[in-house]
């Protein structure tokens, strides 16, 4: 069952409303998209954004890499040789994360397809639903309050929190919700590197009493060092981001002392389902729990992260709202959520409707 014809394009996805985060506040969003096809008629989706400031290239960049690589490495391979089309994808854009990761999900959607089971299947199941989070940006007190309520009243139990550009306001905030919410909803934070070691100290103690769920990459990419310095009780609440883009930084994340407790995995930061299976491998040896995240990405590549999270025993955490507030996407369904939880359809491939 050979490929016929891969082809890209990039999509202006659009935002319902921007945000901001540490480093940067997002008004638009654009996806490469990757299509496969194969002799018989089937079509494998691939989609990616990555960001310049973890893996140095943007969608543009990404579809500028997509143009000028050799697609006859791959054109009239037989989609059954499928770990030598990925080996061919990896190792000729080894350079380029979104590229990477686009090809990869579709050659995953494509071969599962042909198969005729989901992608989860394929890699082997292991969770059957979990719930997501929803993000709010850094915005004041008043307007956190707001757009936590507009997420209960949708059904979202867990809240992901951007921190690390005022750090009173930032706890005040946490605060505030813990107070108004108690125990109905779980918080996780996101600092985006926005604090320094001592800061992350003082915030600790500030919000201990808080029942946070994990702090999300607190410390700059170049402060590993300081990172395993901190307090084990802290290093264990802490998912490794912007500092795990590959199996390399998960090798030197876990090494004694381990830097933190939870890896965040990305396809957007790897390249795609397999490497993000290479980097769950080195997590479940080190005894590390896995979170599973995204940027503004089509329901199709939340959707191949979904299948992978779920194929691994000792995934704790996804925070898949990326598409949520996408004015449009390029399918109009390919996984389920009510009340804030995630479940994949069930369709072959990565189960996408058009």
């Amino acid at each position: 069952m050979r490929i016929t014809s891969i082809e890209y394009r990039i999509e202006n996805l659009e935002l319902t409303r921007p945000y901001t985060i540490a480093y940067k506040t997002i008004s638009k969003v654009e996806n490469v998209v990757v299509v496969i096809t194969l002799e018989n008629g089937i079509t494998g989706l691939g989609t990616a954004n990555p960001s310049t400031q973890v893996v140095g290239d943007d969608e543009q960049a990404t579809l500028l890499a997509l143009q000028k690589w050799d697609k006859d490495l791959l054109l009239k391979k037989d989609i059954r040789q499928f770990y030598d089309c990925l080996y061919v994808v990896h190792s000729s854009l080894k350079n380029h994360a979104g590229a990477r990761a686009a090809l990869d999900i579709a050659l995953h959607d494509a071969f599962c397809q042909w198969l005729g089971i989901p992608v989860v299947q394929f890699l082997g199941q292991r969770i059957q639903s979990l719930p997501t989070s929803i993000t709010i940006g850094i915005k004041n007190v008043e307007e956190t309050m707001r757009e936590a309520a507009e997420y209960y009243e949708r059904g979202f139990r867990y809240l992901k929190v951007k921190l690390g550009k005022n750090l009173k306001e930032d706890i005040e905030r946490l605060v505030q919700l813990r107070k108004k919410y108690k125990d109905t909803v779980h918080i996780r934070i996101d600092a985006n590197q926005g604090y320094s070691p001592d800061e992350v100290l003082h915030f600790y103690n500030q919000v201990k009493s808080l029942d946070l769920e994990l702090i999300e990459q607190p410390l700059s990419v170049n402060d590993t060092v300081k990172l395993k310095q901190l307090p084990l009780n802290i290093r264990k609440m802490i998912a490794a981001d912007e500092s795990l883009v590959n199996v390399s930084d998960a090798l030197q994340l876990a090494a004694h002392p381990e830097s933190c407790g939870i890896f965040n995995i990305k396809l957007m930061k790897c390249g795609g389902i397999q490497p993000a299976w290479e980097i769950a491998a080195v997590a479940g040896a080190a005894g590390i729990d896995l979170m599973w995240g995204c940027n503004d990405e089509s329901a199709i590549s939340i959707a191949g992260t979904l299948h992978v999270a779920f194929s691994q025993p000792h995934t704790r955490y996804i925070d898949l709202d990326g598409s949520l507030d996408l004015a449009k996407d390029i399918v109009s369904k390919a996984f389920n959520l009510k009340g804030g939880m995630m479940t994949v359809t069930g369709l072959p491939g990565l189960g996408w409707k058009k």
